[in-house]
């Protein structure tokens, strides 16, 4: 094993990678050198989620449950705590989420693992939530699910399927832009439609961004055409080897948003414009093509993913 600095939002950050097989061990080795300073649990693995949740879950009733229960459910593992007040906001929504899809029949049940500063904070956060928690005073079960996800920051929303494999890491941004559940358990779209709600996902690490001439609903259907077959093959690719996509595809049109992070990423006004930015190493990539085809998108991922583009400052 070794350590490496990949793409974290926060820092000081620890990653563990195996130098056989290429993949991240663990996204939160601070955690691991907290919890098992004498590395007892060396290698630190990632271990399947019912082995991590394992024991007796609480209701805000006081009513214990075990984690046995959970088998073949879709389930949410929700890190959030009362102090926080996005996740306050976040849980308000998250209880008609919640409700919307338990009454639609899908068997589907939401863990809540606090990240609160007193027990009675807890207490207090929970008896708002319809849903399970991992006791707060097991600290040790609430650490070892922050370490399975490599949770960086408040609220996140994991989704995972019947079997216990992630499905999104980005379940409150699914939420809040599905308010109906049409789309649960929100499978990872290839091409999203960049808007307020979805633009925290350009800090979970690098987005190819489609800038376009478009300001009317349906005018980006085009764009994204273009570079969905892309996106889908990268897609099928890392989901094959069972790791992350390493590059996430948007679209993205004329609006106020847009032009601010235009302005942030200090980007030409050219449309369409091809880029790849990496707001958490601050860094840049723009296409400078004159016609946008298929093939110049696949290329230019190409290039990025093999390290061939030089990157500009943000």
């Amino acid at each position: 094993f070794f350590l490496l600095k990949l793409h974290c939002t926060l820092i000081p950050s620890l990653v563990f990678v195996d130098t056989v097989t290429g993949k991240v061990v663990c996204r939160n080795g601070l955690l691991v050198v907290r919890d098992d300073p004498k590395g007892l649990e060396f290698p630190w693995g990632p271990k399947p989620f019912a082995e991590v949740v394992a024991g007796p879950l609480l209701r805000n009733n006081r009513q214990t449950t075990d984690s046995s229960s959970l088998e073949g459910h879709y389930v949410g593992v929700y890190f959030s705590a009362h102090w926080c007040p996005p996740c306050r906001s976040l849980t308000r929504v998250l209880v008609e989420t919640y409700r919307a899809v338990k009454e639609s029949g899908q068997k589907f049940e939401i863990v809540f693992v606090s990240a609160d500063r007193s027990e009675e904070s807890f207490k207090q956060y929970f008896s708002e939530m319809p849903w399970l928690a991992v006791p707060y005073s097991d600290e040790a079960r609430r650490s070892r699910l922050n370490r399975l996800y490599g949770i960086q920051g408040i609220p996140t929303l994991i989704l995972l399927d019947a079997e216990g494999h992630m499905i999104t890491r980005q379940g409150r941004v699914e939420v809040l832009n599905d308010p109906e559940c049409r789309l649960f358990p929100w499978h990872p779209r290839p091409v999203l439609e960049l808007s307020e709600s979805n633009a925290v996902q350009l800090h979970e690490g690098p987005c190819l961004v489609l800038f376009v001439d478009a300001e009317e609903e349906g005018e980006l259907e085009p764009a994204k055409e273009l570079i969905q077959p892309i996106a889908e093959k990268l897609m099928a690719k890392y989901k094959a080897k069972e790791e992350e996509m390493p590059l996430l595809f948007f679209v993205a049109g004329e609006d106020d948003m847009t032009e601010s992070l235009r302005d942030y990423t200090n980007l030409p006004e050219a449309a369409p414009l091809l880029t790849i930015l990496d707001m958490s190493a601050r860094a840049k990539y723009v296409s400078d093509v004159e016609e946008i085809t298929p093939a110049v998108v696949d290329q230019f991922v190409s290039d990025f993913l093999a390290d061939k583009l030089k990157p500009e400052p943000i």
